[in-house]
């Protein structure tokens, strides 16, 4: 694990405030490891507006206004629910660009979901991703690499953002 503060959240800070763009998180599993990577940035304050950490189903209904429906029908580990995590996020805290996470960071798998499948999203103007990942390792691991692969996402709705547009083709939808 890289320093906290100086690996790819340095560069998502960066490019924020070059563009004047404002972020925001949503996350479950990994209990705010985004956010904490992204505040640990210099100047990270004139970007960052907040995050929530909805590990609970209720609290991603109430906090982020993910439907019960979606939670029932798709279960909370699912691309549908990080997306409106993120547009959840985005909304609550009237920012440009939103991350969000969902997974299952372990030891034990959840249901039929193994440990480390984890869904990512990113929610900004022109730009709506997100991506599937299976992280191998042991818990903190699996939450660093989540937080990782959630923070490049970011980077991929800012390049577009630069271009004014969407991101590059094949940039978009889920892998």
């Amino acid at each position: 694990m890289a320093a906290i503060g100086r690996g790819v959240e340095a560069e998502v800070v960066a490019r924020a405030r070059a563009r004047g763009l404002r972020l925001a998180t949503a996350e479950s599993s990994t209990g705010g490891l985004i956010g904490h990577r992204l505040a640990a940035v210099p100047g990270a304050s004139a970007v960052l507006a907040g995050g929530i950490t909805a590990y609970a189903d209720g609290a991603k209904e109430s906090l982020l206004g993910v439907a019960a429906s979606v939670l029932a029908e798709r279960g909370a580990v699912s691309a549908e629910v990080a997306a409106a995590m993120a547009r959840g996020a985005r909304n609550a805290f009237g920012a440009a660009l939103a991350l969000a996470e969902t997974g299952v960071a372990g030891p034990g798998a959840s249901g039929t979901k193994p440990a480390g499948l984890y869904y990512l999203a990113a929610v900004g103007p022109g730009c709506e991703l997100s991506e599937r990942a299976l992280f191998g390792g042991e818990r903190q691991e699996r939450q660093w690499a989540a937080s990782e692969a959630a923070l490049r996402l970011a980077l991929v709705c800012l390049d577009g953002a630069a271009a004014g547009g969407p991101p590059p083709p094949g940039g978009t939808g889920s892998s």
